[in-house]
């Protein structure tokens, strides 16, 4: 096994914060505000794309560099940190949502609904904050 490129890791958890600094700024939007805006949505699932997926490449990097078995899809990639006592449970279950909810803005865009971009954006925000504690609790035992 090799060891975590700390680098790498630091680069996607700066990638996640920027991403998640622009998505607050959406937050703050009324309903209203941001269902009338084509560009604060673009922005919103825009940067939604990018927390995930710098989430999943972490996952990722920690699978391939701690030897976990690989993933069968994005969603797995959550599942396997979890076997490997990274993730709770529930909280595993959260983040494979949202790595369905990813694959569905990059491939099925012209039907994600706007008021569950809403909906996320307004409820799971957290989500992020929690996963990159607990890689932090994980990365520093």
């Amino acid at each position: 096994m090799k060891d975590i490129d700390v680098e790498k890791v630091g680069t996607l958890v700066s990638s996640i914060q920027e991403a998640m600094s622009r998505l607050r700024e959406v937050k703050a939007l009324s309903k209203t505000e941001f269902l009338e805006d084509r560009h604060k949505q673009d922005s919103a699932k825009y940067n939604f794309i990018v927390a995930i997926e710098a989430a999943i490449d972490i996952a990722n990097h920690l699978i391939s560099r701690k030897g976990f078995r690989a993933p069968e899809d994005y969603a797995d990639t959550f599942r396997v940190l979890k076997e490997a006592g990274i993730l709770e449970t529930d909280f595993s279950m959260e983040l494979e949502k949202m790595a369905r909810f990813r694959n569905r803005l990059v491939h099925l865009y012209w039907k994600v609904d706007t008021v569950e971009v809403w909906k996320i954006l307004q409820t799971r925000l957290g989500d992020f904050e929690q996963y990159l504690s607990s890689l932090g609790s994980y990365l520093n035992k």
